[in-house]
């Protein structure tokens, strides 16, 4: 009753320029993760309401050579039937899918993935979420089994797929001696049924819209 998220979000995607224009005149050709160690799965990814960390993100990306020019597109979001983890029905489902999932690797005689460091992180955020991502990628692929079972079985399912995912992750440090706020806290959005985008827009820059608007105003 209460699973889908009927409310839009503002979403920005911090990319190089050519991707944000790329995006901006041809919409269906969507951007999608697909790393190993990607925090809420494969999928799009955005900055929840976050402009400022979308574009901190990009201009990592540059120092690291990953791109040229740095900059972010908005989106507009629905969510839909949405994996969010501050949601404790979806945290029971996802505990529930690594326990599954343990017993799978365990009887086929192989590792579970880790969470890791990168080696530079001074905090130890394990940034490189391996096992968060798997787990994530063995709930989605166990629902959608289950959804091809039911089908092929009696025509319909009653098992839900997850158009989205969104987590709010803590990281970065204290944002000021002796807090337990972290300076980088966010939180992020991963599509994966890409009709929840309902469309891209090129963000605007701020003005101060009480000094050069002054004709404009409404009394």
């Amino acid at each position: 009753m209460y699973d889908l998220r009927y409310n839009l979000v503002i979403g920005f995607h911090g990319c190089d320029i050519r991707v944000r224009d790329r995006l901006l005149n041809h919409p269906d050709e969507i951007v999608i993760s697909r790393k190993p160690y990607d925090w809420l799965g494969h999928g799009m990814y955005f900055w929840e309401n976050n402009y400022n960390r979308a574009l901190q993100w990009a201009e990592d990306k540059k120092k690291r050579g990953a791109i040229e020019t740095p900059t972010v597109i908005g989106a507009v979001l629905y969510l839909g039937y949405c994996c969010d983890l501050m949601d404790s029905r979806c945290l029971e489902i996802l505990a529930d899918t690594y326990k599954d999932m343990y017993k799978y690797y365990k009887s086929t005689g192989r590792e579970l993935p880790k969470n890791r460091d990168l080696p530079h992180d001074e905090h130890k955020d394990k940034l490189l979420r391996d096992l968060d991502c798997t787990t994530i990628k063995f709930m989605h692929t166990m629902a959608l089994r289950q959804v091809r079972r039911d089908i092929a079985q009696k025509g319909f399912s009653e098992t839900s797929i997850f158009d989205s995912a969104r987590g709010t992750f803590t990281e970065g440090g204290p944002a000021f001696e002796g807090s337990s706020i972290q300076s980088k806290t966010h939180t992020q959005i991963c599509i994966r049924n890409f009709n929840c985008i309902q469309g891209f827009f090129l963000p605007r820059v701020e003005f101060d819209w009480l000094r050069t608007s002054k004709s404009r105003m409404v009394a």
